[in-house]
């Protein structure tokens, strides 16, 4: 088997199964619990949140362990919102976000919110001036993903926090879930108010992640019953998952320069063999993120070629997991204003550090061969 399917979900590692093992078996008391059992599951969560912030260069008590992307998105977006409306109910975000950012701000439109969404060029860059003359006296948010998950796209998210600076009053959300690990994000330095981590695209468990929420931003719960994570989410933490996620970032940490290198020698391979086949067009800019390549195979149903590759094993997919069972139309590639046979044949590879470059030679070759079937089939 050859997974390239990685921005979907990645195979969690021995050892992050490990870690979810012992803390559940051995730490299964309530962390709010009073008796001593209940005390050393707390002081396990605590300790897993200092690790955590040591990771990402945050204060502890800035790190609110979340069930992973989704929900720190929604938290986010809808937690500012909520909690600085009698300041201004304005909002901005890109056009090309994940869907549980632009389905968050979609609700919020429903409920009275307007909501700017910025334009991107062909390569899926938020185009910077159309931001900034989006900004007014009653704006609360601006959400910025890092990377884009279909493209790979680096949004220059260093100059949007530069922007801001002069804006003090307007919170910054980044959506890091397909940066970390991939691409420096120094939350404190770029401006970051708030940033959306998940655990399963680093080798983690699904149902873990964190939002960094800076201690000067106030947040409105979305879920109310109990003083959990600083109050803003109720709920029993889930102390194995977050073990477990702290562990996956923590093996991320180590060597990240190496593990970075190693996905970029596999992105230029993949993308200068695409580069050659005349029967592809690559969609990613040139200069994204290095485990992403999303490209198009014009005249064939993506779907096709997917379950065609899979029957022999190899797994890649077409836009976002959240998304890929929706119409063919690719959003994200039409707002980058792709011809239509683009945006309804896109394929999207994703790769881990696991991956190497006999897999990839692999896949092109399969891929070669299922196109060459499909076009004999057409005729």
């Amino acid at each position: 088997m050859i997974y390239l399917d990685n921005s979907a979900t990645t195979r969690p590692l021995p050892e992050v199964l490990d870690s979810f093992q012992k803390a559940a078996d051995q730490y299964y008391a309530n962390p709010s619990s009073v008796h001593s059992f209940g005390s050393e599951a707390e002081r396990l969560l605590e300790r897993s949140r200092k690790q955590a912030s040591s990771l990402l260069q945050v204060d502890p008590q800035e790190v609110v362990f979340t069930s992973g992307g989704t929900e720190g998105n929604n938290m986010a977006v809808k937690g500012i919102a909520f909690q600085h409306q009698t300041r201004g109910k304005h909002l901005i975000t890109s056009r090309i976000e994940h869907p549980s950012v632009i389905q968050a701000f979609g609700a919020l439109e429903s409920l009275g919110f307007e909501v700017t969404y910025i334009n991107v060029n062909k390569d899926g860059k938020v185009n910077l001036e159309e931001l900034k003359g989006a900004l007014r006296e009653d704006t609360t948010l601006v959400s910025i993903m890092s990377v884009n998950n279909e493209l790979g796209t680096l949004q220059p998210i260093k100059e949007i926090g530069q922007i801001l600076k002069d804006y003090p009053k307007i919170f910054f959300h980044v959506d890091h879930v397909q940066g970390i690990g991939k691409i420096d994000l120094p939350i404190k330095d770029w401006g970051i108010d708030l940033c959306t981590i998940s655990g399963h695209k680093i080798h983690g468990l699904k149902g873990t992640g964190a939002l960094v929420v800076q201690k000067y931003v106030s947040l409105f719960p979305l879920l109310h019953g109990g003083s959990q994570e600083s109050e803003v989410r109720a709920g029993t933490e889930n102390l194995p998952g977050t073990v477990a996620f702290v562990k996956a970032l923590r093996l991320l940490h180590e060597d990240q320069i190496g593990k970075s290198d190693h996905l970029r020698t596999l992105r230029h391979l993949l993308w200068t063999s695409l580069k050659k086949r005349s029967y592809c067009q690559i969609n990613s800019p040139k200069d994204g993120a290095p485990h992403i390549v999303n490209f198009s195979i014009p005249g064939y149903k993506p779907e096709v070629v997917i379950h065609s590759l899979g029957e022999k094993g190899i797994f890649i997919s077409t836009k976002s997991a959240c998304s890929s069972k929706q119409p063919d139309v690719s959003t994200v590639l039409k707002a980058c204003n792709l011809d239509h046979d683009l945006t309804t044949s896109a394929l999207r590879v994703s790769m881990s550090y696991q991956n190497n470059e006999k897999e990839i030679e692999k896949f092109l070759e399969i891929l070669d061969t299922t196109v060459e079937k499909l076009q004999q089939t057409m005729g």
